[in-house]
């Protein structure tokens, strides 16, 4: 697998002081005013903001995103519009992003934006590859970065875009941005009566766009420029008709992460919990941990783990600065090497990606003992973002956010589903109608096996005991330390150590788990555990679940009844209508369930998705059904990327 490695742009001006590329020899925005080109050419070019009123949402896609002029624009046309679209969505490309400093240093020059573009400043990622979902705006709009290629990114965007801003470097300058197959994976993208505007009237541009059912007129330019192109797209605008009201069966971090994204979109939620309280499982332990996982390959777990992790870490800020009662703490994480050759395998590993030390950076074993305070057998990546955090404090702040749009019935065990015209209907034990709804997201980990067993690939349920350590046992530890096991800072008057991972299913603690997870503290700080007590130590049990492939389930559950084809896609398996799953999150709850859910509540709102198209099929319920029946027709090839099943 290719490693994208991305080079970031470097904020140079030419002569008249504009901001110019010289790895493309041109210039960022007209001459004549980078402000008003966007208004003229892109907002003017697309008729808005006549188009985006009285909707419930507005999707804009972007080729080229540059400086953020056009993304700044438009969002400040969108504020400034009384009847503006309830949600706005903005979706951009761009392979060669500037740095936070300089688009601070560049957004200057347009005081008029001030604040919207601080906020992006704020929000804006470390320069990783892929995707990155940012929520401004108070969640009202969703600004959708996709660092990287656009010829190669264009394949894995998902979207239905209302308006296209054509908007890369001229044609004679970056030809790879104008090529006919771009053009055409991006008419893919767009709505079925969607606009497009560009400055470049170029005859090859021209003639791609109108090969593709774009309508083409030009219309008067901006500035020099005498002529811009604008088109419609063949074909009767789409509406949404989702009902906007759904069962949550769950209230561990999967459901109270879904539950919060469907009600930042105005939906209404009823979350039912068997327990008399929200993250009594396994999602009920004192501290988990949030860190990204890294691979040389950078594979789809790698990828997916860099979106949910970033996501997370944004999520987890705005809810302590809402001051909604979640304890966490982003004291940075230091994942440790077993010895000096793992240290060297993860060392190449961070040259062949290449990472900014804003997201990892690597502390040998000096570093790292300074950074601890204690012998260490090797240094380690360090993540100095990464998290500690309280889940069953975080499960709380999540349903409470939107207050009465999340309604919570505890004490309350579904038995059974079935399906009805218009829905789902669910039944207690006793046999009693607990509810009527339209649409039902099974969050329930493992107990979701029982509730629709034919549609679901077996699950995993895997045992972890944590282990607490006296708060006086590891008095100088600040990080957190991770690598075969973990051990946190203190946090409650104790050290969180663990987890185990057990095939059994003994519910109670155990003096094997404790030594078991003491010999990981050796691993960790060598010689550590000798002055410990065994026999003194408590600890919790907690059931994970998770999956044959160690991936969550996330998305629509299959009907069994779909006849396939040996070459068939997942695009082309028939849903239960109205049924749904996020589960299956294993020991990397924190790390799946935000990003998960707003996976999830933009396919069920039809809103641009949030990572690339591959990682939503490496998600997807049915992808183990469609395995298995190509292996069914004789498929000798099942499966060995998801890749290109959207296509």
């Amino acid at each position: 697998m290719r490693v994208c490695r991305l080079l970031p742009a470097r904020l140079t001006f030419n002569a008249a002081g504009i901001p110019y590329s010289p790895a493309f020899d041109d210039i960022y925005h007209s001459s004549d005013g980078g402000l008003a080109q966007a208004c003229h050419v892109f907002l003017g070019g697309n008729d808005l903001p006549s188009r985006w009123q009285e909707r419930q949402s507005f999707t804009v896609l972007e080729t080229g995103f540059g400086l953020g002029l056009n993304f700044l624009v438009t969002w400040q046309a969108w504020r400034e519009d009384p009847r503006r679209s309830a949600r706005l969505h903005f979706v951009s490309v761009e392979k060669h992003p500037f740095s936070r400093k300089d688009l601070a240093l560049v957004h200057c020059r347009w005081p008029e934006l001030a604040s919207r573009a601080i906020e992006l400043q704020h929000a804006w990622p470390p320069l990783t590859p892929g995707a990155h979902c940012l929520l401004l705006d108070g969640g009202r709009v969703t600004l959708t970065l996709f660092f990287g290629d656009a010829n190669d990114l264009i394949r894995k965007i998902r979207v239905s875009a209302d308006a296209l801003f054509l908007d890369g470097f001229a044609p004679s300058k970056n030809p790879d941005l104008w090529q006919p197959d771009l053009l055409k994976g991006l008419t893919r993208l767009c709505a079925p009566g969607a606009t497009l505007a560009t400055w470049s009237v170029a005859a090859e541009v021209r003639e791609a766009l109108s090969a593709r059912r774009w309508r083409l007129e030009k219309r008067p330019g901006f500035g020099h420029k005498r002529e811009m192109l604008c088109g419609v797209l063949f074909g009767e605008p789409k509406k949404n008709e989702t009902p906007r009201r759904a069962l949550i069966i769950g209230a561990g971090l999967a459901g109270a992460a879904i539950a919060e994204r469907l009600a930042a979109r105005n939906w209404e939620v009823l979350v039912m919990e068997r327990h008399p309280g929200a993250a009594m499982e396994a999602s009920g332990n004192p501290v988990g941990l949030l860190h990204p996982m890294l691979a040389r390959d950078d594979n789809i777990a790698a990828r997916l783990s860099r979106a949910g992790y970033l996501f997370g870490l944004r999520l987890l800020n705005e809810l302590a600065a809402e001051d909604q009662g979640m304890r966490w703490n982003s004291c940075g994480i230091l994942q440790l090497a077993r010895d000096a050759e793992q240290e060297q395998e993860q060392c190449d590993t961070l040259r062949i990606l290449a990472f900014p030390s804003e997201y990892v950076d690597f502390l040998g074993r000096a570093a790292a003992e300074k950074k601890v305070g204690h012998t260490l057998a090797a240094g380690g990546w360090h993540y100095p973002a990464g998290a500690w955090v309280s889940p069953p404090t975080l499960c709380q702040a999540l349903l409470r956010r939107h207050g009465e749009r999340v309604a919570t019935r505890y004490n309350t065990s579904v038995a059974r589903l079935e399906r009805i015209a218009g829905g789902w209907r669910t039944w207690s034990d006793s046999g009693e109608v607990l509810t009527e709804t339209p649409l039902v997201v099974l969050a329930n980990a493992f107990d979701a096996a029982h509730l629709a067993p034919a549609n679901m690939e077996p699950l995993v349920r895997i045992r972890g005991q944590v282990t607490y350590l006296p708060c006086d046992t590891l008095p100088f530890l600040k990080h957190v330390l991770c690598g075969n096991g973990y051990v946190t800072p203190e946090v409650d008057g104790f050290h969180s150590l663990g987890a185990t991972f057990d095939f059994d299913s003994d519910p109670a603690v155990s003096m094997k788990s404790h030594r078991d997870n003491l010999h990981h503290l050796d691993g960790l700080l060598p010689g550590y555990s000798s002055a410990i007590d065994t026999s003194k130590l408590k600890g919790r049990v907690a059931f994970r679940t998770t999956t044959i492939d160690r991936m969550p389930l996330v998305g629509a559950l299959p009907d069994l009844q779909t006849p396939l084809r040996r070459e068939a896609r997942l695009r082309e398996y028939r849903r239960l209508p109205g049924l749904h799953a996020l589960l299956a999150l294993g020991s990397r709850g924190l790390l799946w369930a935000p990003i998960a859910a707003e996976l999830l509540a933009a396919q069920l709102s039809g809103e641009p998705l949030p990572v690339e198209g591959d990682l939503v099929d490496a998600l997807d319920p049915a992808r183990f059904l469609l395995r298995t029946q190509r292996r069914s027709l004789g498929d000798a090839t099942i499966m060995n990327s998801l890749q290109d099943d959207h296509l």
